[in-house]
């Protein structure tokens, strides 16, 4: 419907309710435990506070407060529908989903990561998507092995 068929403020009020949709990866949604209980977490986050601007009296402040929860809900919807929950490794004999590993870079610097889903994944904590470069190199290999990744090399040092 057209703006001037509404009472919006102006054309710039609706624009800001049509935000674009959070791009969903083409790689298989591959969650761990915890993965998964965080995407249902936030996504209860997102219905409520979705919920909460359908409260609002204001059409046009309305409109902006739910925008960004309901985008949220379509994608966190899909996530969840696509999630494929894989149970933590059985072993440590090689890096798999979920694993931790530490490995050492050719300038020395010891790295720790958790191998985890997209969603879940953050380097800063310590957590890398299993799509990662690092992490498909590392995936199937053992204490010992050396991977190169871009210009470097990487031994692993311990799973866990």
């Amino acid at each position: 419907m057209s703006v001037a068929f509404t009472k919006e403020e102006s054309s710039e009020t609706a624009a800001e309710t049509l935000i674009p949709d959070r791009p969903i990866s083409e790689h298989p949604n591959l969650v761990t435990e915890a993965g998964l209980k965080r995407l249902e977490a936030e996504a209860e986050e997102a219905r409520i506070a979705y919920e909460a601007a359908k409260a609002i009296d204001d059409v046009n402040e309305r409109r902006r407060q739910s925008a960004g929860p309901l985008r949220d809900l379509r994608y966190l919807s899909e996530r969840l529908r696509t999630a494929q929950l894989v149970p933590a490794p059985e072993n440590n004999d090689v890096v798999a989903f979920g694993s931790k590993v530490t490995f050492e870079r050719d300038d020395g610097r010891v790295q720790t990561y958790r191998i985890v889903g997209e969603d879940e994944a953050d380097p800063k904590s310590g957590s890398i998507s299993f799509v990662s470069p690092v992490a498909s190199r590392l995936m199937g290999k053992a204490v010992g092995d050396v991977v190169t990744v871009g210009d470097d090399e990487l031994e692993i040092t311990a799973i866990g």
